[in-house]
């Protein structure tokens, strides 16, 4: 637990990514075009989401992954974004001669995203900083599932350090996946963890997962709220705040990154699965993906408000 009026200091490791968010009427048919009646240039990524909502709720973020060329644009552009939130990048590793991913999101009138996005092979490559140096008074670390090749290790050394090691899941995992049974926690979406499963049931899904892994398992579903294994192995549900969603875009990130601040300030799981279904119900309110995620002193007054 962080000392009192101390920010816990949360390392978090991904692939930053430059997004261009469109606003349209609706999603343009194929081989058609739509024009859209708003754009915006905003940084994004799983990981990057999560800092910049834990860095706005009060915690002290170390980012680490890799990036594109010096050279380049997006990577700069990300980089300057990043120092506005307060956010460390001294553990970023510049990738020369690769390209920063960028993604361009279509984002319609009920705040549904679709979208399409490049990543350079070639940065998963990349070798972090030696553990020492990345865990020196950490109090969580949070990763994207999709790091797994090059963070398992470093993630398995956090866990015998007693440290918690939370992982955003955005996309099936392999039952033979490390952050699997490196994680202390596993955040998957509902449609993610059926997958992963392969059982079409949040709660079934998550008990097979339970026989795979020590981690805490929950599965987030949007305006349903989020299930969760207790210590028992039974499921429980945290509802979701409702709110007029205009902008899903990074809310999930916007979650997970308010969860492992929770647990980082000694939050219970209850308590820390609360304040992050305050954050990302606000998040959801505004435009800008992860870019819109709340100040403290916003989810705190909308919490007082709620019973």
């Amino acid at each position: 637990m962080a000392a009192p009026g101390i920010a816990p200091r949360i390392l978090c490791i991904g692939i930053p990514v430059r997004d261009l968010t469109f606003r349209v009427e609706s999603v343009p048919a194929r081989g058609s075009k739509a024009n859209a009646s708003h754009l915006a240039e905003i940084c994004g990524g799983n990981a990057l989401n999560a800092s910049i909502a834990i860095a706005r709720l009060g915690g002290h973020v170390f980012f680490a992954g890799p990036m594109g060329d010096a050279r380049e644009t997006s990577s700069g552009f990300i980089l300057d974004q990043m120092a506005q939130e307060g956010i460390d990048t001294t553990h970023i590793v510049r990738m020369p001669d690769m390209t920063t991913p960028v993604s361009a999101i279509m984002i319609d009138p009920s705040g549904e995203r679709t979208l399409t996005i490049y990543r350079d092979p070639g940065l998963w490559r990349v070798k972090l900083p030696n553990a020492d140096e990345l865990l020196a008074d950490c109090r969580a670390v949070l990763v994207e599932s999709r790091c797994a090749s090059f963070c398992v290790d470093l993630c398995a050394e956090a866990r015998r350090r007693g440290i918690p090691v939370i992982v955003g899941v955005d996309r099936a995992m392999s039952l033979q996946d490390g952050l699997l049974t490196a994680a202390s926690h596993l955040l998957f979406a509902s449609e993610q963890v059926q997958e992963t499963a392969g059982i079409a049931d949040d709660a079934k899904a998550l008990q097979r997962l339970a026989r795979l892994t020590p981690a805490f398992l929950a599965a987030t579903r949007g305006p349903l709220g989020t299930i969760w294994l207790n210590e028992a192995g039974e499921p429980e549900e945290t509802a979701a705040f409702p709110v007029q969603a205009v902008d899903t875009l990074g809310a999930g990130d916007v979650f997970h990154g308010a969860f492992a601040l929770g647990l980082a300030e000694g939050k219970g799981v209850p308590e820390a699965l609360r304040f992050a279904a305050a954050a990302a119900a606000l998040k959801c309110t505004r435009h800008g993906g992860g870019m819109a995620a709340p100040q403290r002193i916003e989810v705190e007054g909308f919490l007082r408000g709620r019973p």
